[in-house]
């Protein structure tokens, strides 16, 4: 059979999203004592036990604490039921029990879908005694937990166990965190989709999809944690990391936005290739700047997404916007190498398929870099051309002894390959030789969208 779900649901703050983090081994879902926090739906696999699964962690069911987005929150948490081959329903059985516990409850009775009661926040075991009120739910399966430190993992792991045997679930392989030597390399393209606030993110991922499978709103901030979207387009597999909209430091007015900052962050150094979306209607701004220069700082692929195109220069023509679009890009993101831009209208669904267009190109160009020979014959035939400047003091000008490519496959499914330059003196290569050189090998390499990476060695002396 295909991959069972499980699903955690509950009313918030009830500790869905600790739990969800313990059963995929990884902290991937914000833990905060704020209610609300968790609002798209997140998936992982599960990493507990003997069998193979994917979880599911939801917003709060019921919630008032951001009103806002109660109603999305709720439907997004009732498509997760209906997607779920098994519910784990998550209580906090240091409080007592409520009426949307109550509610949900029933929800889960009318499903008729197997169901595990999972009392969290048992730290000790006399809080195990409140058992006696959580039974009015009708649930005949229940295990006590406290996610936050490790307590009753073990018989939960079990739990699930049996259901997932019962549904016929598949022995979970062995995994390694990192790929190692004799493994098998990871095929998938991981897609970090990053922006601003209200750019357009959340629309983007649900028009690729043909699903609305984040919430999208046009209050900014509304995506908090970055949500790993599996998607398949032909033969080849792709995950979408849906991230936070980042904003400058300065106005991060909660520690909620601060980790959801940071995990959009940590989101581009784990892609292998970044969609940076622009409003085209508000133009480049300087935190698009900021966000465009975290993308070349990690030395990662990027796809300068233009949405809201239909709202940009709109009395121009088609061409005419586009080579506006052109020369915006050119002007405002010239830090990054040659970087290819498409335009889309992620609210209708229109221009996603030249995403995909440009993805490919991009990825077939990436090992078009050239051999050791040839590097060292292009750069010694441009330095002929354009020698470097004099040093300060007489004799000191720049010599490129060796050149060769360094190529870490390892951790991206699209290497970027690091152009060793061996010279007699490294403080003597100023910014715009080096800009001149990494010209050089991008007119030759064609790839654009890949980074063009120096790493300059000084000849060490012997004595």
């Amino acid at each position: 059979m295909l991959q069972p779900t499980i699903a955690l649901v509950g009313r918030p703050n009830v500790g869905k999203s600790a739990l969800f983090n313990c059963l995929v081994g990884r902290k991937i879902a914000i833990v905060h004592d704020q209610p609300g926090v968790t609002r798209d739906r997140l998936s992982a696999s599960l990493m507990r036990g003997a069998y193979e699964a994917l979880v599911m962690d939801t917003g709060g069911i019921g919630a008032a604490a951001d009103e806002n987005f109660a109603a999305a929150v709720e439907r997004e948490a009732d498509i997760a039921i209906e997607a779920a081959d098994i519910v784990l329903f998550v209580c906090d059985c240091r409080e007592s029990l409520t009426q949307a516990d109550r509610n949900i409850a029933v929800r889960l009775h009318r499903s008729r879908i197997p169901v595990l009661l999972v009392l969290n926040k048992a730290d000790t075991e006399k809080q195990e005694l409140s058992f006696g009120e959580f039974a009015e739910l009708g649930f005949e399966s229940y295990v006590f937990t406290s996610a936050a430190h490790g307590r009753g993992l073990d018989i939960l792991s079990d739990r699930l166990g049996g259901m997932l045997k019962t549904l016929g679930a598949a022995v979970r392989k062995l995994q390694v965190e990192e790929e190692g030597e004799g493994s098998v390399p990871r095929t998938e393209i991981r897609l970090a989709v990053v922006g601003r606030p209200n750019a357009g993110k959340s629309s983007l991922i649900n028009a690729i999809l043909q699903d609305r499978r984040t919430i999208v709103s046009d209050v900014a901030g509304t995506t908090r944690d970055a949500v790993d979207v599996p998607y398949r387009r032909g033969e080849q597999d792709y995950v979408l990391i849906d991230t936070a909209g980042m904003r400058p430091r300065s106005r991060r007015d909660s520690s909620v936005e601060v980790f959801s900052a940071m995990r959009s962050e940590r989101a581009i150094r784990r892609a292998d290739v970044c969609l940076l979306v622009v409003d085209a209607a508000a133009g480049i701004t300087h935190q698009d700047r900021r966000i465009a220069s975290t993308i070349a700082e990690e030395k990662k692929p990027c796809i300068v997404v233009m949405n809201k195109y239909d709202l940009f220069c709109t009395g121009a023509s088609n061409k005419a916007r586009k080579d506006e679009l052109k020369a915006l890009v050119r002007e405002q993101l010239f830090f990054l190498d040659n970087v290819p831009f498409v335009a889309v209208c992620a609210r209708e669904a229109r221009g996603t398929e030249s995403i995909f267009t440009t993805l490919e190109h991009l990825r077939k160009s990436s090992p078009n870099f050239p051999g050791t020979g040839e590097l060292n014959r292009l750069l010694q035939r441009a330095m002929l051309t354009n020698p470097p400047p004099a040093g300060r003091s007489a004799g000191s000008t720049l010599k490129l002894y060796y050149a060769t490519v360094a190529l870490n496959e390892k951790y991206s499914v699209i290497p970027v390959p690091t152009y060793v330059l061996f010279v007699n003196d490294k403080r003597l290569l100023s910014d715009s030789y080096a800009q001149y050189l990494r010209n050089v090998i991008r007119s030759r390499v064609g790839a654009a969208g890949i980074p063009t990476v120096l790493s300059v060695r000084s000849r060490v002396r012997r004595s």
